[in-house]
């Protein structure tokens, strides 16, 4: 049996092209030949979605100035008679000095700071927590609390 690589390299291509390609580029591939129903449809790549939890963690670790890991993340749903939310507790570790210092100034404008978290709303963020071990390998883990209500 004859094998041709130009049919193998039109197959993987257009599979690839149906993954990659974005809705705005679907009109300049239909016009560059690919014309045929089975190219007009496309498989979409999955994008997951972003949670809030995700979006509390991504807020956290950017006010950490990106110096931060994140060790735990313990979410906690509530409810009352007029709102609705969750409270969020993290846990961030600051390993070094210049990390430390990060923490220190973290730990400062955390509980002023403006979160835009979409359909959320930030109660309260408060510091929970904070161990600060001094000596060659400075440490500093932070317990960070925030309240969230869902907006209405």
């Amino acid at each position: 049996m004859l094998y041709d690589t130009a049919l193998d390299l039109r197959s993987h291509s257009s599979a690839r092209l149906d993954l990659e390609i974005k809705s705005a580029d679907r009109a300049a591939a239909n016009s560059a030949g690919s014309d045929t129903p089975k190219e007009r449809k496309r498989a979409r790549r999955y994008r997951p979605r972003r949670t809030t939890s995700d979006r509390v963690r991504e807020a956290l670790l950017t006010l950490a100035d990106e110096r931060a890991d994140l060790l735990t993340h313990e979410e906690k749903a509530w409810n009352s008679i007029t709102f609705s939310g969750t409270r969020h507790e993290v846990m961030l570790d600051f390993n070094g000095a210049e990390a430390v210092l990060a923490g220190e100034e973290f730990i400062a404008e955390l509980p002023e700071h403006e979160f835009r978290i979409p359909g959320q709303l930030v109660a309260d963020a408060t510091i929970g927590e904070v161990d600060h071990r001094f000596g060659a390998d400075e440490r500093m883990v932070v317990t960070a609390v925030l309240l969230l209500l869902e907006e209405v």
